[in-house]
C-alpha cells in the first residue's frame, strides 16, 4: 500500500508493508457455568469459568495456540475480596469450555450477507480447535470441556458480570 504524507509543506511518499493478517480470534465470556448441547443431549457442562469461543482463519498455524491459551489461561477477569477483577481463571480454579465457531471471522464490508472466505477448512480447523483445546486443558490443570467440531450446538451459559472479551493471535507482536 502506498500512502502521502505532507510534512511542512513537503510530500513525502511511504510504502507500507502489511504482514499476513491471520488471526486465531478467540471469544471469552467469564460464566457462572454453560453447557453445549448436540441433538439434544448435553454433550459438556462447566460450573464458574470461561467459555470460549474459538475461530480459526486458513493462515493460521499451531504456533498461535500457546500464546493465546496461555494469554487466556492468565487473563485476570474474575473478582477479588474487594471486587476488583484481580484473579485467573486459574487462580479461581475455574473451568474452561472451548466452543468451534467459523463465524468469528465473518466479514460484514460488503452486502447484508457475512462472507468467510478467510475462515480456515475444515480439516485445518479442526486440527487447530482440539490442539487449541488440549492445550487450554494444560494451561488450566483440567481437561477443557468441548462441544462438536462442525456439529449444529446449542450453547446455553449463564454470562457473569457480563465479562466478555475479544483475543486474537495479531496482537502477540505488538
Amino acid at each position: 500500500m502506498f500512502r502521502f504524507i505532507y510534512f511542512y509543506g513537503i510530500t513525502i511518499f511511504t510504502f507500507i508493508f502489511h504482514q499476513n493478517s491471520s488471526i486465531m480470534r478467540a471469544l471469552i465470556q467469564r460464566v457462572n457455568h454453560a453447557s453445549v448441547t448436540i441433538n439434544e443431549k448435553e454433550k459438556a457442562a462447566i460450573g464458574k469459568g470461561l467459555l470460549i469461543l474459538l475461530g480459526v482463519e486458513e493462515e493460521d498455524t499451531a504456533e498461535d495456540i500457546p500464546w493465546l491459551t496461555g494469554k487466556i489461561s492468565k487473563l485476570r477477569i474474575f473478582e477479588d475480596d474487594n471486587g476488583q477483577m484481580n484473579h485467573s481463571v486459574l487462580d479461581v480454579g475455574g473451568e474452561v469450555m472451548v466452543i468451534s465457531q467459523f463465524t468469528l471471522h465473518g466479514k460484514t464490508k460488503k452486502g447484508t450477507r457475512p462472507s468467510y472466505s478467510k475462515a480456515a477448512g475444515p480439516d485445518q480447523a479442526r486440527e487447530l480447535y482440539e490442539s487449541f483445546a488440549r492445550q487450554m486443558g494444560r494451561e488450566v490443570g483440567k481437561e477443557a470441556q468441548t462441544g462438536e467440531f462442525g456439529a449444529y450446538m446449542k450453547v446455553a451459559l449463564e454470562n457473569d458480570g457480563p465479562v466478555t472479551l475479544m483475543i486474537d493471535s495479531k496482537n502477540k507482536n505488538l
